[in-house]
């Protein structure tokens, strides 16, 4: 007899197709006795690229549900995670996400003995040395910095992987979990990369819910990208999502207006982005499938520029004289973009 899916195990990706592989193949060798129980999917934003291509194809291989999302640009597409999800459970993971033996196992025990917690729950994020005495990334500071909200925190309490779940105030999104029917949803108008962090926790706490953190659940990220970022970086986008979200929850807008007035004084927050995102949200209210599509496409046939962060390890050291005196370069960096 078939057994019944436990865990939902989804990632939304855009041309990452290691990443996809190396995460999936992971998950399925160090589950192999519980492999059954769990229901693999991959959300692809960009199906028709090659590495969208191989990674259809690698999903079909491996027994992954692999499903295109070609009308909702956005890292907010990982809510279709939850939506799609054949368990009662669902858990959120980036496609670059690696897990200590066993904790996926424990994840699927811990849910069981709690059928009906409506909590979101996060676990702990290693540095990729592994050592604990370098500590763990135990939660997110509710701060702005560098045009993003939290920053990374460091609890002593979460050193100790069977310490007990506690409460923590955000996390980042490489890994999050929660009951199908507890999960708050990501704002459907956000558009583009980032907004959801801080957002959908104080969207679960104004649930009832609280934000927690398991330490038991251990995992790395892979944050490096030799190849460049390749889907689109708008900070635009980013500070409407931030603005969508904070009026959702009828939070004060004037801590997102001041920080990019810091950091970015070239957009106009106040007087161009809040009025339009204030318009948006009133549609919205008044339509919102219609809104939905309309913004969804508004913008997507211009050319968006993308600014590639692209590094360079030399394999032996380039020798350039210099006045006389030796330079050796062992490492070249490039920022770069291709203009439409």
């Amino acid at each position: 007899m078939k057994k019944k899916k436990k865990l939902t195990i989804g990632m939304a990706t855009f041309d990452d197709f290691e990443g996809v592989y190396f995460t999936i193949q992971s998950l399925r060798l160090n589950n192999l006795d519980r492999l059954d129980e769990l229901d693999l999917v991959v959300i692809d934003n960009n199906p028709t690229s090659l590495e969208g291509k191989a990674t259809a194809t690698f999903c079909s291989k491996a027994c992954v549900r692999y499903l295109e999302e070609t009308s909702w640009r956005s890292t907010a597409v990982r809510d279709r995670i939850f939506r799609e999800a054949e368990a009662p459970v669902a858990m959120s993971i980036d496609p670059h996400v690696l897990f200590e033996p066993g904790a996926v196992a424990r994840l699927i025990d811990f849910f069981d003995e709690r059928p009906d917690t409506p909590d979101l729950f996060h676990g702990v994020m290693l540095y990729d040395y592994l050592d604990d005495s370098a500590g763990v990334v135990s939660h997110m500071n509710p701060e702005w910095r560098e045009n993003m909200f939290g920053t990374w925190g460091h609890d002593e309490k979460a050193q100790d992987p069977e310490a007990d779940p506690y409460e923590i105030p955000m996390m980042g999104l490489g890994c999050f979990i929660s009951r199908v029917d507890a999960w708050q949803g990501f704002h459907p108008l956000f558009k583009g990369f980032g907004g959801e962090e801080g957002y959908i926790h104080e969207k679960t706490r104004r649930a009832g819910a609280k934000t927690m953190i398991l330490p038991w659940l251990r995992w790395i990220h892979r944050f490096d990208r030799p190849r460049g970022v390749v889907y689109p970086l708008d900070v635009e986008e980013r500070i409407t999502n931030y603005l969508i979200g904070w009026l959702e929850l009828d939070k004060d807008p004037g801590e997102i207006i001041r920080h990019f007035a810091k950091t970015r004084p070239d957009i106009l927050v106040d007087e161009l982005i809040l009025p339009r995102v204030s318009d948006l949200l009133a549609d919205y209210e008044h339509d919102p499938e219609a809104t939905i599509a309309s913004w969804r496409e508004e913008g997507e046939d211009e050319p968006v520029e993308e600014w590639n962060d692209t590094q360079v390890a030399l394999g032996v050291p380039l020798e350039i004289d210099v006045k006389g005196l030796k330079l050796r370069v062992k490492k070249l960096g490039l920022e770069w973009a291709i203009e439409s």
